[in-house]
């Protein structure tokens, strides 16, 4: 028979737990709200910053005058893989999830023969990454002492992956990172930031005329472009992870319920027992009188 003492130290230690994923719940679902009104309102400037680029990129010819950031290399063999994640844990799948398409672009490119390097950007993607691709990392950013994600974050960045780029340490840049959809549903996203992803249907059917020369001007756009794709992904990422979290504490909290449920059946059933057995203890020694 269970000691009546520990489970009710058991259900008063759920009952605290429960305090604690519930504060966690409302804290997330207070920040979730100003991290989703940021990334829904950066969406519009990057796909219009998007459009513009596949815009003037649709017009031009490419050769070996027109920007790297644009054409890429020939016969790329090195690719950096830009993986963000969270600074912090407890947001259920969230992480995982982005390490998993990560892993697997990983692995294929390992198989194919290609260069990995590996930089991150949060500090549960470099714990997971780190137990198996260790010897691929080229560089972490630490987001543990920001507060409010801003431009200059982004900047930072992609100052350095571009100063990387132009020194010829990789071919080919791969962001990951998780788009926010809503509380339930954050979808891990593989985007290539270099060369530029262009898509066709984002062309326009109206001429223009620009000054100066496209070429110039896409020199100009095209690291901009860049830095606009890297912050819109951490907006998204804070979105998501907040997200994740929320579902994941109003799980918790549910869970706790259902826990505390269950021990204050069996301490009652206990309890229950325990004076039974008591009562006939008294019983028998007044008969054996």
């Amino acid at each position: 028979m269970p000691n009546l003492k520990d489970l009710k130290n058991r259900i008063e230690s759920v009952k605290s737990t429960r305090k604690i994923t519930k504060a966690m719940q409302m804290v997330a679902a207070a920040k979730l709200r100003r991290a989703q009104e940021s990334a829904e309102a950066g969406r519009p400037y990057a796909e219009r910053m998007n459009a513009v680029v596949n815009n003037l990129a649709g017009g031009m010819e490419l050769n070996e005058g027109s920007p790297q950031l644009l054409t890429g290399r020939a016969n790329p063999k090195t690719y950096l893989l830009i993986v963000a994640t969270s600074e912090r844990g407890l947001c259920g799948g969230f992480n995982s999830s982005i390490v998993k398409l990560a892993k697997s672009k990983i692995a294929n490119l390992i198989k194919s023969g290609d260069e990995v390097q590996i930089f991150t950007v949060g500090k549960k993607g470099r714990e997971q990454l780190s137990r198996e691709f260790g010897s691929h990392f080229v560089g972490h950013f630490d987001l543990s002492e920001v507060k409010t994600l801003s431009y200059e974050i982004a900047l930072r960045i992609s100052k350095g992956v571009l100063s990387d780029f132009n020194s010829k340490k990789f071919d080919t840049a791969i962001l990951f990172y998780s788009r926010f959809q809503s509380v339930l549903v954050q979808n891990p996203t593989e985007h290539r930031l270099i060369p530029a992803s262009l898509d066709q249907t984002d062309i326009g059917v109206g001429s223009y005329e620009y000054e100066p020369e496209k070429s110039e001007i896409l020199e100009d756009l095209l690291p901009r472009s860049i830095t606009t794709q890297i912050f819109t992904a951490l907006l998204e990422n804070a979105a998501s992870e907040q997200g994740a979290r929320m579902s994941a504490m109003d799980n918790a909290t549910r869970n706790a319920g259902d826990m505390i449920e269950k021990l204050t059946i069996k301490y009652n059933r206990s309890r229950q027992a325990a004076i039974t057995n008591e009562l006939i203890e008294i019983i028998s020694g007044a008969e054996a009188l």
